[in-house]
């Protein structure tokens, strides 16, 4: 479902600039607000863009900077098999890819959760996927500390 008007409006709040691609809301809070956004495999203009669900909740984000600045991404990255890794980074570009439009001839959004496609780039990209139903270790190894 796309956005709302109004989620277009939270989310323009949330980032700071108006966002520039299509999205859907995909975890909410309680009163409606955003949580966690799915974008479109492109912007506006074409460009890639490869993190498909993006956490845009304030109070998680804060949160889940400071595991990071912490030494959270390779904490992370040391405790989570490399196996079930690369599962959650190719079913995260399986289903990015599967939106691109099929005529698009330009730049395609490439790597999994975060735009990488080995090891651990963001903890907020993979807690985002987790809360939008992917299968991420990553981003239950988010849960379980916060």
């Amino acid at each position: 479902m796309p956005a709302s008007t109004d989620d277009v409006v939270a989310l323009t709040e949330l980032l700071g600039r108006s966002p520039r691609a299509d999205f859907d809301v995909v975890v909410r809070r309680a009163g409606g607000r955003p949580v966690v956004i799915r974008n479109a495999p492109l912007l506006d203009d074409g460009t890639p863009m490869p993190t498909r669900y993006w956490l845009v909740d304030r109070d998680l984000v804060a949160a889940i900077s400071r595991l990071e600045s912490a030494g959270g991404v390779r904490a992370a990255e040391a405790d989570v098999g490399a196996d079930a890794l690369d599962r959650a980074h190719a079913a995260y570009a399986r289903e990015r890819d599967a939106d691109v439009p099929p005529a698009h001839t330009g730049p395609r959004p490439h790597g999994g959760v975060g735009g990488t496609r080995r090891g651990v780039k963001c903890l907020h990209a993979h807690y985002a996927y987790l809360l939008a139903g992917g299968d991420d270790p990553v981003g239950r190894w988010v849960a379980e500390r916060l």
